[in-house]
Order: C-alpha cells, then sequence, then structure tokens
C-alpha cells in the first residue's frame, strides 16, 4: 500500500516516520526545517491507520514494512536515510530488517529492544488513555481533524483490545543489522536510556546518543539537538565528515 506522504524540499531523501497516533503532517516541523536548509528531500509518510494512510489494522506490523517500500518504489526512491521515533521508530526498524538494499542509515527513538518487567502496567495505563480519547467528544474532535475521521477510531480501539502487540522479537533482532544505525534517546527518562544502553548491549556496533532534557518523542522535545546528532551520524556515514 503506498501511504499518503507530505514532502519538503530537494536533494538527498531522509524519510521521517511519526510516531503513534500523530501523522506525517503533525510532527517534526523543525527538523524539517532543519534538513530542508541543509539540501535535503524531507518525506514524511502517514503510516497505516493514520492521516491519509487507511488499510487494514489486523497484523499491522506484518504489513508495515512493504508499506514503506511500496511508498519509496512510487517515489522511485532507491535510498535514503531512514529515521524513527516511537511507532515510527519500530518500523523503521521493521523496514530495515526486510529491506536493507532501500537504507543508507537508520536512526531510531523511543524503541524498546527488551520488553520491560513493567510492561503490561504500561500497557494497560495507554488503553485507559486511548479509551479516554474514544470516549471524550473534544478529543475525538481533534483527532477527526488530524486524521480526517478515517481509520483512527479502529487504530485505538485495536491498541485497547491489545491486537497491536509489540514485536519485541523484532525490535530485539538487532545483533546482525546489515545498515548503519544510531539510537537516540532522550536523558529525562530511565528507560529511554536503558533502551539505548540495551541495543549497544545486543550489538556494540549500533550507535547512541543521550539527548539532555527529553523524554520519549526526543525528536519534539529537543528538535534542534536531535536535528544536529541525526546530521552528524547521516554525514559520517556519507563520509561527509
Amino acid at each position: 500500500m503506498i501511504l499518503n506522504t507530505y514532502v519538503n524540499g530537494e536533494g538527498e531523501p531522509l524519510i521521517l516516520f511519526h510516531s503513534f497516533g500523530n501523522t506525517g503532517d503533525s510532527m517534526h516541523e523543525e527538523v524539517i526545517e532543519f534538513f530542508v536548509d541543509k539540501g535535503y528531500k524531507v518525506l514524511r509518510p502517514d503510516l497505516r491507520g493514520h492521516g491519509g494512510s487507511l488499510g487494514e489494522i489486523k497484523n499491522y506490523f506484518n504489513y508495515a514494512a512493504d508499506d514503506v517500500k511500496d511508498t519509496l518504489d512510487s517515489f522511485g526512491i532507491e535510498k535514503c536515510h531512514i529515521a524513527g521515533v516511537s511507532y515510527g521508530g519500530v518500523v523503521a526498524l521493521l523496514f530495515a530488517q526486510r529491506y536493507p538494499e532501500y537504507i543508507k542509515s537508520l536512526s531510531v527513538s523511543g524503541v524498546f529492544p527488551v520488553k520491560p518487567e513493567d510492561w503490561d502496567k504500561t500497557e494497560k495505563e495507554d488503553a485507559r488513555w486511548f479509551e479516554e480519547f474514544l470516549s471524550n467528544s473534544e478529543m475525538a474532535s481533534v483527532l477527526n481533524e488530524m486524521h480526517g475521521n478515517r481509520h483512527w477510531k479502529k487504530l485505538f480501539q485495536a491498541a485497547i483490545d491489545d491486537e497491536l502487540l509489540y514485536p519485541f522479537e523484532h525490535t530485539s533482532n538487532v545483533l546482525n543489522i546489515s545498515v548503519p544505525m544510531i539510537c537516540i534517546s532522550g536523558g529525562s527518562s530511565q528507560q529511554e536510556i536503558a533502551n539505548a544502553v540495551n541495543f549497544k548491549n545486543i550489538n556494540p556496533d549500533i550507535h547512541i546518543a543521550v539527548i539532555p532534557f527529553a523524554g520519549h518523542i526526543v525528536s519534539e522535545e529537543q528538535p534542534l539537538l536531535y536535528s544536529h546528532t541525526l546530521h552528524e551520524f547521516i554525514c559520517r556515514v556519507d563520509n561527509k565528515k
């Protein structure tokens, strides 16, 4: 499935993936501006079930990588840098694992390579949060405006019903990742720091960076520090430094 995608700038392609419940147009404003000024073509797909991208929600992560491939093929992109946060980071990682030939570099943030001990509690708290969005008319109105009153309700209900199972079998399978990879984590969260360390423990070749005064969605909380870190990594991969 070809994902609805927003495009800014011209140059080497950089793909940015948003977090759960957002869209390609609702995040990364300062990051986009930074990379467009640096001469990149920035593409921001709406993930399946978000914004203008519809599609089946069941077996969500089975479709995710193929959605990205179909989208890149539609733009004629053969090689690119990709970066994703939270659920978008999971999608970016799944794509890099299945289609490494498309990837120049991979950056993830807010991705769990190891299941935390309190994961079930966190999942229940998230489910209550999603239920509040579904039952609160004001919140639902905001999401209707953001997503065009399409599949977001099915997406949130799937999360409540525990149908969007986190693919730890894939996020932990990075020992033999074949593309340059960095995990950029927020330093205000012990869990996010642990995620970065866990990636490094699984595969010592994975780079890690910790951004101060940021938590789970580091690209929104510290967009300039995030952008500079990601750009430094990309430049080193491209042998520009």
